[in-house]
């Protein structure tokens, strides 16, 4: 019989499993995120998704919705959801609820969980209040819920949400094929993730890229935050 031990991966004998996500409030400094509640941001975020460039629902599993109505009992089905983890996204130049997403597949067992269901109305989108709200939202993941690896998925057509995951600091793991369908179409789906050990460098790339001195008086950054993630690794 032979005697050679095979690769079995870093021993973890401490691992323990990880709590299940539940919806939170945290507070940023040009966002906040809070658990979605149609009573006190539905309103809210029909009106911002009524003005929103329509295309930007192309690559969600929902939408976009004929009337007011729909878009409403869409957002009445995010916040009930069971499955999902959904927040809002409050920009705190206005104290209103100005985009939304969710914790998507948690794996408590295995510490892995996926943020998903991004949509940004257009008064959000390019702000710093959508990194923050990324930035918030992985921090709580990591250091309150103790999680191994924090998951971005999207379209492989999705080039946008690609170049965000990019910047953002997650690593790009590859295209699953024919891995979903969607609104009656094929999904190929690259996959990008962010692990647990590479948490404290972006942590620090983060707050250096939201730190009120990295912007100038007309609101534009003096340093990228993809620069300071790449100083940082």
């Amino acid at each position: 019989m032979s005697n050679t031990r095979l690769p079995l991966g870093a021993p973890l004998p401490d691992w323990t499993r990880r709590p299940s996500p539940q919806h939170v409030t945290i507070d940023g400094r040009t966002c906040r995120i809070e658990p979605l509640n149609i009573e006190r941001h539905g309103e809210d975020l029909v009106a911002a998704f009524r003005v929103t460039d329509e295309s930007s629902w192309a690559y969600l599993f929902s939408g976009p919705f004929a009337n007011d109505a729909d878009l409403l009992n869409w957002i009445t089905d995010c916040a009930n959801s069971t499955d999902l983890v959904f927040s809002a996204i409050i920009d705190r130049k206005t104290n209103r609820a100005a985009g939304m997403c969710a914790y998507m597949r948690p794996d408590p067992a295995n510490g892995v969980i996926e943020i998903g269901n991004i949509h940004y109305s257009d008064a959000l989108k390019r702000t710093p209040a959508t990194t923050e709200a990324m930035f918030l939202l992985m921090r709580h993941v990591f250091e309150d819920l103790g999680y191994r690896r924090y998951e971005w998925k999207c379209n492989s057509f999705n080039a946008p949400s690609r170049r965000t995951a990019l910047r953002l600091g997650f690593r790009f793991e590859g295209i699953f094929r024919n891995h979903m369908v969607v609104k009656g179409h094929n999904r190929d789906t690259a996959w990008f993730s962010m692990l647990n050990s590479e948490w404290p460098a972006l942590r620090g790339a983060y707050e250096k890229w939201l730190a009120p001195e990295n912007f100038n008086q007309a609101g534009e950054q003096r340093v990228s935050l993809s620069d300071l993630i790449a100083a940082a690794r």
